[in-house]
């Protein structure tokens, strides 16, 4: 029995998720079987690559469907990482033509759309090191001191949440730019923590210890 499943659908940033679990003791599947996910404590959504390939990529193994089922409503712990945590919102804009939107899995009320720095220096994609302000207590940031919520981004999109309830930090390029949400057993980051060093690795630890 595995006590990680980490969602492979054909395009995501799987083997850095894996070596990161690994390394903080866990088992980790890289799969998109139903029974393992099933049998998982702790499920991870990762991500790379654009957004409506990903869910294109998602509904065809009906990878959504066993998401809905063994997380919103068995209520299993959840993370999603970068563009895995942007396919939590409604929709978004990346590469969308004539006007249309890509539809998302619809878990947050909110939109992605493009990073617009107001410093035109600052360069798109947002790649490199930024620390995370804190919004409100999470047990994914338990124990984290706030000289250590330095996390590495690599985006040109990001998530604009319409409930301010939803969102636990907040970074700064240009622009507020939301890097973590959460709500129930479900949580998700802008960055990624498999890259950020001592400061994921804990953020990442956390996860795997939550029983919410």
């Amino acid at each position: 029995m595995s006590d990680v499943a980490i969602v492979d659908y054909g395009i995501n940033n799987v083997r850095s998720v894996r070596n990161a679990v690994e390394y903080c003791g866990h088992n980790p599947i890289v799969t998109h079987d139903a029974d393992v996910i099933a049998d998982a404590s702790h499920v991870i959504l990762p991500g790379v690559g654009a957004f409506g390939d990903a869910m294109l990529n998602i509904r065809a193994r009906g990878i959504d469907e066993l998401l809905e089922r063994h997380v919103r409503e068995k209520g299993k712990p959840f993370l999603a990482v970068c563009l895995g945590m942007q396919l939590l919102a409604q929709s978004s804009e990346e590469h969308a033509d004539d006007g249309g939107l890509h539809r998302g899995l619809g878990w947050f009320d909110a939109d992605v759309v493009r990073l617009m720095p107001n410093d035109p220096a600052l360069k798109i994609p947002h790649m490199g090191w930024n620390i995370v302000a804190r919004e409100r207590d999470h047990p994914i940031l338990a124990g984290i001191r706030e000289s250590n919520l330095a996390f590495y981004f690599v985006h040109s999109f990001a998530m604009r949440c319409k409930s301010s309830g939803d969102v636990v930090g907040l970074a700064q390029y240009g622009q507020s730019v939301t890097a973590i949400i959460a709500k129930d057993n479900i949580a998700a980051t802008q960055f990624h923590p498999e890259k950020s060093q001592d400061s994921g690795i804990e953020l990442m630890s956390n996860f795997l210890r939550w029983n919410p």
